[in-house]
């Protein structure tokens, strides 16, 4: 299993040091190599990449900057000289931090720990089923299971989840089709339910996560077959 990883670094030295360390690790693949962070988030919004080896201090905007602008930031190991940096990278949840020069043996353990957190993140997500939306033209991951129902709202459908509400532009037809029909049921022309979810119900009324949503008169036989399968 190899990282596919990108060197950000205003050094071209600096750049060509890290870049012979991952051309001869085993567990990582070079996709590309930016002088500046504007380059980079281009090709972080363009390529798959798994992990960035990021310089802190570079002319305009910073590996901080850079890091605060990305909606979903890959694993990042920052490469810098100044020690004082390392309390603030804690902030962005950066898999490790490198001091410069790069001895192999710390390059290693970096790269040996960034392997076992995408191990684990990928692990979690195998077990978790989940979809992208976008949303203020920005893609959310949001958890299947903590959708509690969806509700129509015109040209747009409300996802009332555990974290909060986020508004979508969709269709509830075409958002139905995302969601897998044997954890949801649109239970009503204007409401989709997680079955999961569902405390009660009656002939007019389902009541999820303590909310009383409506029930079309034609879907309480189909709603009690469903949750008869959960």
């Amino acid at each position: 299993m190899k990282l596919r990883c990108i060197i950000v670094d205003d050094s071209s030295m600096q750049r060509i040091a890290v870049a012979r360390l991952v051309n001869n690790h085993p567990n990582l693949a070079m996709v590309a190599e930016y002088s500046n962070a504007i380059e980079a988030k281009s090709g972080i919004k363009n390529n798959d990449i798994d992990l960035i080896f990021l310089d802190v201090e570079m002319p305009i905007i910073s590996g901080f900057d850079l890091l605060e602008s990305l909606d979903n930031p890959p694993q990042v190991i920052l490469i810098t000289g100044n020690p004082d940096y390392a309390l603030k990278a804690f902030d962005y949840d950066i898999t490790d931090y490198l001091y410069k020069p790069i001895s192999l043996s710390r390059f290693d353990a970096s790269v040996k720990r960034a392997v076992a957190k995408y191990e684990q993140i990928h692990k979690s997500n195998e077990e978790e089923e989940y979809i992208f939306v976008k949303s203020n033209l920005k893609k959310r991951k949001v958890v299947l299971n903590d959708i509690k129902w969806i509700e129509a709202l015109g040209d747009y459908v409300k996802l009332v989840t555990n974290e909060g509400n986020i508004v979508i532009l969709s269709t509830m037809k075409s958002f139905e089709k995302q969601l897998p029909g044997d954890k949801f049921l649109r239970i009503h022309k204007s409401y989709i339910v997680n079955l999961e979810k569902i405390e009660k119900f009656n002939s007019k009324i389902v009541q999820v996560a303590g909310t009383q949503v409506p029930l079309s008169r034609n879907k309480k036989t189909e709603l009690a077959d469903a949750l008869y399968n959960v």
